[in-house]
């Protein structure tokens, strides 16, 4: 399987990249291909307006690699982790840069966007936050996206990891553990349950079988 880490925090030795590196450490022990994108490096400029903007091909008129990694990245990819740091009770600029911007590439107006929303259709997704502050309500504005992010994809969010710390690399000290805890979603992520219940679905009642 095929693993991919959207870091966007602006630093490439801060805490939230730690995590996602963590993650991929453990997917990689499990077997899985896993790369890792700095969006600082990669998005540079907001969304736009489609209708205004793109050109007579259909093609965005943003001239950054963004469209390099939809199409051959995160299109391809089997998981999904989305690092970030907690900025103002939200998800980086970067992050949000990221998001905004697959809308050009799900219009119709876009050449290929059937293949595009077919393609981010099933992922598994992680979101690995660091924040200065303990505080459990300081990442319910992202935990809150991110689900509404994952259930409009169709993808199974399977964690939400935490870390706490402010100055690069402080997250290591964290006496949760929170590289630890992201090391072992890694190499459990294909494997790690995600349940979202309806009141029509169909199931035993048993959550984990008794072993034989």
């Amino acid at each position: 399987m095929k693993v991919l880490a959207l870091s966007s925090s602006p630093r490439k030795d801060g805490n939230s990249r730690l995590l996602a590196q963590s993650v991929l450490d453990g997917a990689a022990a499990g077997g899985h291909d896993v790369e890792l994108v700095d969006l600082a490096d990669t998005v540079t400029a907001p969304l736009r307006d489609c209708r205004v903007c793109r050109q007579e091909s259909g093609a965005c008129s943003i001239e950054d690699g963004y469209e390099h990694l939809i199409l051959n990245k995160v299109l391809p990819a089997d998981a999904i982790v989305y690092a970030t740091p907690l900025y103002w009770y939200g998800v980086s600029g970067q992050l949000k840069i990221f998001i905004d911007r697959i809308f050009c590439y799900m219009k119709s107006d876009y050449r290929d966007w059937e293949s595009v929303r077919d393609g981010l259709i099933g992922k598994r997704m992680v979101v690995a936050v660091s924040s200065e502050e303990t505080y459990p309500g300081a990442v319910a504005g992202i935990t809150a996206q991110m689900q509404e992010f994952a259930r409009y994809l169709h993808n199974d969010l399977v964690g939400v990891l935490r870390g706490i710390g402010n100055t690069r690399g402080e997250v290591e000290r964290d006496p949760s553990r929170p590289l630890d805890q992201a090391f072992e979603l890694g190499a459990r992520l294909f494997e790690e349950r995600s349940t979202d219940y309806r009141v029509d679905t169909s199931r035993s009642g048993v959550v984990w079988p008794t072993p034989l």
